[in-house]
């Protein structure tokens, strides 16, 4: 985590500016999560490192749902589950899961020249940036849930450790 924590900062920061303004939390809420942010970097606990886990989950100062209704409303974008899609092998094997865990985002599809990237931080204008400048393509983008994003991002880390597993058993 402490490669991506830059971008990880950087994308909760912009997150939390961004749920302020939209009046979606209130200030303090966010001032309250920031510090937790902080916490939970420090002791490694991926699952919470991001300021919209801690708000909805752990203070429970605004609900998930009506953040993710914003979104359909105000931006017009999608929602996927990912624990019903099954990732295209190419990104599953390519993506840079520290990346993910940083944006609390992944790229789920590839068709030609559009990336499907699903994302529970898409109000954070660092996090669009980052992708849109790491894919080669046009982007469509769908909201997804932390937990959504965080059960996929373990998932593909379990495979791959499995694989390497199996790799080194052979060789």
């Amino acid at each position: 985590m402490s490669e991506n924590r830059p971008l990880l900062m950087r994308t909760n920061r912009l997150l939390g500016a961004s749920l302020v303004e939209h009046n979606l939390v209130k200030i303090e809420h966010l001032e309250a999560a920031n510090e937790r942010l902080l916490e939970a970097v420090a002791a490694n606990d991926r699952r919470k490192t991001s300021v919209l886990a801690i708000i909805t989950g752990e203070l429970k100062a605004a609900r998930e749902e009506d953040i993710l209704q914003h979104l359909l409303e105000t931006e017009s974008i999608g929602l996927i589950d990912l624990r019903n899609y099954e990732i295209s092998d190419d990104l599953r094997k390519s993506v840079e899961l520290a990346d993910c865990w940083a944006t609390w985002t992944i790229p789920f599809d590839h068709e030609e020249n559009f990336y499907f990237v699903a994302t529970a931080h898409y109000l954070s204008p660092a996090v669009r940036t980052h992708w849109e400048k790491k894919l080669d393509g046009h982007i469509l983008w769908y909201g997804a849930t932390v937990d959504g994003i965080a059960d996929i991002l373990e998932k593909i880390e379990a495979e791959r450790v499995q694989l390497a597993g199996l790799a080194q058993a052979a060789g």
